[in-house]
């Protein structure tokens, strides 16, 4: 394996920082804290520079902002960071070392990946359901509190044979142990790498040991077509033993093992059938009850629009015109009220 050295300059550079800044508020012109950051980008940038190129940036859970959501009928733990100094520092850090990480991704690793994400994993999975004779069964499974059970001294140790820069293992170990032993959280950017780059072992055992043509990995969320269901019942087991002893972790009880024409795969918000594509039955009804809020206002805020525009993206890669034109068309031209104030019609939803 390859290791990366000579990184750490690279991540402390003003110029790296400042496009950091320029990535991390995207989207977020809106806020206050980015606002601020905005009025003195080289005070703050050069402050920045300076703690990181003396070692004396640090992070611990007390900087964490905590919120509880619930998705998907379980009640989750968001920690967000503060947009100064901690999130531009991820970003400084991933504008030097994603390429490096995501060369270790295999082509089916889809969240989180530029120029993947769902629409490229739906379309590939497609694929493989044209090949009837050998994706008849389907073996489902996910990792039981992926995120919450990641160990850190498992993942500083797969980092630290990728990475031979001890100024950035430093810093990585800074914020991977800002939450304790165990978890990295939901919500930041870090995250979302690291808990790629975690599983990759798995991916590649998966498809250059056990030699699977069809497998699929959105998250923790994985998907594995095979012809015979006795196989895919013991590789279950093997997989359960593989994330047991190499990577601290446990698979969910819920797994399960079914005939791909019977059921369909639901996946990635999705029901995959040969022939055609349903959005799934919990997106769905979101979306009737989201809708039906929205009908009640004569002026829509910018959340609402981004709802829809949302709610037609999902319908755009699956079989969803009829539901388009129930639900969708009609509110196209609706007014609403942007994030700067101003009234703007929603276009786009046809």
């Amino acid at each position: 394996m390859k290791r990366y050295g000579n990184l750490y300059e690279k991540i402390c550079h003003y110029d790296n920082l400042l496009l950091a800044h320029m990535e991390a508020r995207k989207g977020k012109s809106h806020y206050l804290e980015v606002k601020e950051v905005n009025k003195n980008t080289e005070e703050y940038l050069k402050n920045l520079e300076f703690h990181l190129k003396n070692e004396t940036y640090y992070v611990n859970g007390s900087d964490y902002r905590r919120e509880f959501i619930i998705d998907k009928g379980k009640e989750r733990e968001i920690m967000k960071l503060s947009y100064y100094p901690h999130r531009i520092v991820q970003w400084a850090i991933m504008n030097v070392i994603e390429d490096i990480m995501l060369k270790n991704l295999i082509i089916d690793t889809y969240a989180s990946v530029r120029g993947r994400g769902i629409h490229l994993a739906a379309k590939r999975l497609r694929m493989a359901l044209s090949d009837e004779e050998n994706t008849q069964y389907c073996l489902k499974l996910d990792i039981r509190k992926f995120y919450p059970s990641i160990d850190n001294k498992v993942l500083l140790e797969k980092l630290k044979r990728k990475f031979k820069d001890p100024k950035l293992i430093r810093l990585l170990e800074i914020i991977i142990f800002s939450v304790g032993e165990k978890g990295q959280p939901i919500g930041s950017l870090w995250s979302q790498f690291a808990g790629n780059f975690y599983l990759s072992s798995l991916d590649h055992w998966l498809k250059e040991d056990k030699k699977i043509k069809y497998y699929f990995r959105y998250c923790d969320d994985i998907v594995i077509l095979h012809h015979d269901k006795a196989y895919l019942h013991n590789l279950r087991k093997e997989i359960d033993k593989y994330v047991i002893d190499n990577l601290n972790l446990e698979i969910k009880g819920n797994w399960q093992v079914f005939p791909t024409d019977i059921r369909g795969i639901d996946f990635l918000g999705y029901r995959f059938f040969r022939d055609y594509t349903l959005l799934r039955k919990r997106t769905l009804k979101n979306m009737k009850l989201k809708i039906k809020k929205i009908n009640k206002k004569k002026i829509l805020n910018y959340s609402d629009s981004c709802s829809l525009n949302s709610y037609c993206g999902w319908l755009k890669f699956c079989n969803g015109y009829r539901l388009k034109t129930k639900y969708l068309f009609p509110l196209q031209d609706s007014v609403y009220i942007d994030e700067h104030g101003e009234r703007k019609k929603i276009r786009g939803l046809k």
